[in-house]
């Protein structure tokens, strides 16, 4: 909490631009770090299971999901 309190009173605009840019360094090495490729099987398995809930009708339009998105907010 100090932290934050810390950062609240910083008055330089550098020093603020360079805090933003190391956390979205950060938060980009984080997200590359738990990224993981699927494996081929699991892509097949993927496909067969969106070819199945498409014959099987369980598909939303994308008329039906912008409204649900904008219900969202």
């Amino acid at each position: 909490m100090t932290f934050v309190r810390e950062f609240l009173n910083i008055q330089n605009e550098n020093i603020v631009d360079r805090f933003e840019k190391m956390l979205k360094k950060e938060k980009s090495r984080s997200i590359e770090k738990d990224f993981q490729p699927m494996t081929l099987d699991e892509f097949y398995k993927r496909i067969d299971q969106s070819m199945l809930d498409s014959n099987n009708d369980k598909l939303t339009n994308n008329d039906e999901l912008i409204k649900e998105i904008e219900g969202w907010g």
